[in-house]
């Protein structure tokens, strides 16, 4: 898996605040990201929500776009896996998610959870966390992470791991600070043998 996050660094003074409905794996969740001092005057209030098949098209794309921008786009990288053109069917097995992070309507990333492939029953992975420029330096990523971590322990997991790639500082800060410790191996078996750096944190 290459998950890839860079920039998203969460702001101090950042209000989140739940609004919404109903959805597979718990409600949608609508953030009001912006610092108390300019909430009045700024407008950056970002969704989260599962996946449907009408997103599927634009992950991909996002997918595609995102993972060169940092070095990911040849063999041995998320990018190449067969479900980026399917999430939504693919995180629809058993104890799996994906969600998506709309900005005025607008898909602009996404995350999932799913079971380590190769892995031991009790340890999920954190899967295709990529967000456009736009989500990036909103929060959306301490959101995105907790949201999913969340999802995974209501599926019964104990561990998660994450891959990712050197250079990659503002992926492995948020890692850290939600967590997550280094790992000198990767674990599993999921083919990404481009990632170079592993976490896994106990849930």
């Amino acid at each position: 898996m290459k998950t890839v996050l860079n920039s998203i660094t969460p702001l101090a003074g950042i209000v989140c605040r739940a609004r919404h409905v109903t959805g597979r794996c718990g409600p949608p969740l609508a953030y009001d990201a912006r610092p108390a001092s300019t909430r009045a005057a700024m407008s950056t209030a970002f969704t989260l929500r599962p996946i449907t098949l009408d997103d599927d098209v634009a992950m991909a794309a996002i997918i595609r776009r995102v993972m060169p921008e940092f070095g990911a786009g040849g063999a041995g990288f998320a990018i190449n896996d067969p479900e980026v053109d399917w999430l939504s069917r693919a995180y629809a097995a058993p104890r799996s998610a994906y969600f998506v992070v709309q900005v005025d309507g607008q898909v602009l990333g996404g995350a999932g959870v799913a079971a380590l492939e190769g892995g031991d029953a009790d340890t999920c992975e954190l899967r295709k966390m990529y967000f456009l420029p736009q989500a990036r330096g909103l929060g959306a990523g301490r959101a995105m992470m907790a949201r999913c971590l969340e999802t995974a322990r209501g599926f019964g997991f104990r561990r998660c791991y994450i891959e990712t790639l050197d250079g990659m500082e503002g992926a492995m800060r948020l890692y850290e600070r939600a967590g997550f410790t280094r790992l000198d191996a990767p674990l599993g078996a999921t083919g990404h043998s481009g990632c170079d750096r592993w976490y896994a944190l106990t849930l």
